[in-house]
């Protein structure tokens, strides 16, 4: 790579300043300017050259000497609108921006196509972790048949420490915001927002089909309490917050972002903190993990370092530079309703405590089909109920529902405290 490759970086921010640094490591590559908000703001960055700072960000996607654009302002706009301009102008791109991906990544795709130019975006989905490019060539020779992953740090050191320490996940979420792990709207990780954008890039890549990030189901962890996590951890599973997604016997996308009760025999249940992985299954290869660093500066930075060295090592050589990595797929995915998916669960119910009410409810999942791995009463409560733990076997969501439906409607049920899948 004896060619200088010119970069214009759009942001300065946690990530922006990251990648700074690492790319400075590199001779073959120059940065010639970045665009910030604020070119006073005093950066904790050794040697940063103030003059290449710049507020006007289309001076850089229209300079005709920079080869890539590497974005990491983060948002939807305008981030978008800068990185179409740089397309249309023959800009190959890096980015770590997952929203932009999930929302707008066909349109991007497209005119990328038209532009002869590549889209790079390593770091959108699991920071440092790679697991775009092993997709793409490592396991290119498998038909992918399953991801499930943790994909959100934030959501992840919540759970865990509601694990160890057996607090509330409203004091623990306080915490993480203390801290630095979530932000002052944690909405976007606790609802499993980032999750579901980063679930829908990498199903698009596994299964070769557009996915609409909007009809991924979604639920959110702020309704887990320390009960459920001990309850769990005496059947032998831990909880955490997964994003799933897998093809039917009639090739539909099964995706999804939930909380499940997990085998503490599976390798998914032992990473914690904020830590991320993803556990892809294929045909040839079984079953293999990626886990590492889902966020982070130095992390993220080292994911859109590598995107932009491996353009920098194709520009001048081939006319149509990676094409490996490229977006090709045209159909869209048949994505399965929440309501004909099907997973085992864990119910936790409040009932009169009296006799046939264990038996009852059996045979209220009975009628809809639904065959129980465990029913157990776990002592009762202050106000004389009882609490009442049932397990599944395999079950449709929409029977699990018309059970709950009418198990709400008997004299003796006083609450179904909580509902949560569990991973095969």
């Amino acid at each position: 790579m004896s060619k200088k490759t010119v970069i214009g970086l759009l942001g300065l921010g946690t990530v922006g300043s990251g990648t700074l640094k690492v790319l400075n490591k590199f001779d073959n590559i120059i940065i010639k300017n970045i665009a910030v908000r604020d070119t006073n703001k005093k950066r904790n960055i050794e040697g940063l050259d103030n003059n290449i700072l710049t507020t006007d960000a289309e001076m850089l996607v229209n300079d005709p000497d920079i080869d890539i654009i590497v974005e990491v302002m983060g948002g939807l706009h305008p981030a978008f609108e800068l990185i179409k301009k740089a397309l249309q102008n023959g800009k190959h791109i890096v980015t770590a921006n997952k929203d932009l991906i999930a929302k707008h990544g066909e349109d991007l795709f497209s005119l990328a196509k038209e532009n002869n130019v590549v889209i790079m975006y390593e770091a959108a989905v699991a920071g440092g972790i790679p697991i775009l490019m092993p997709l793409r060539q490592s396991l290119s020779g498998n038909s992918i048949t399953k991801i499930a992953g943790i994909m959100n740090g934030t959501t992840n050191y919540i759970l865990t420490k509601m694990e160890s320490e057996g607090s509330e996940f409203n004091a623990v979420l306080k915490e993480a915001q203390e801290l630095g792990y979530a932000e002052s709207d944690p909405s976007g990780d606790v609802q499993g927002h980032d999750a579901a954008n980063k679930i829908s890039i990498l199903a698009s890549l596994a299964f070769n089909k557009k996915v609409d990030v909007d009809k991924i189901y979604r639920e959110g962890i702020d309704y887990i309490s320390p009960i459920d996590i001990s309850y769990a951890s005496e059947f032998g599973y831990n909880i955490k917050l997964i994003a799933l997604a897998q093809e039917t016997k009639d090739k539909a996308l099964d995706i999804r972002v939930h909380p499940m009760l997990i085998s503490k025999k599976h390798p998914l249940a032992h990473i914690n903190d904020v830590m991320n992985a993803i556990v892809v299954e294929g045909d040839a290869v079984g079953q293999v993990m990626f886990s590492g660093p889902g966020a982070g500066e130095m992390p993220t930075a080292s994911s859109v370092t590598g995107d932009v060295l491996s353009i920098a090592s194709e520009l001048g050589i081939n006319e149509y530079p990676l094409p490996m990595m490229r977006n090709n797929h045209s159909t869209n995915a048949v994505q399965l309703k929440i309501d004909d998916s099907r997973s085992r669960y864990y119910i936790r119910v409040n009932t009169d405590n009296l006799p046939g009410v264990i038996g009852d409810l059996g045979l209220t999942c009975g009628r809809k089909g639904i065959n129980l791995c465990s029913i157990i009463q776990k002592g009762l409560l202050p106000d004389g109920t009882a609490r009442i733990v049932l397990l599944t076997a395999l079950a449709y969501e929409k029977d699990i529902q018309e059970a709950l439906k009418e198990m709400y409607q008997k004299r003796t049920m006083k609450r179904v405290e909580n509902v949560i899948r569990v991973m095969d």
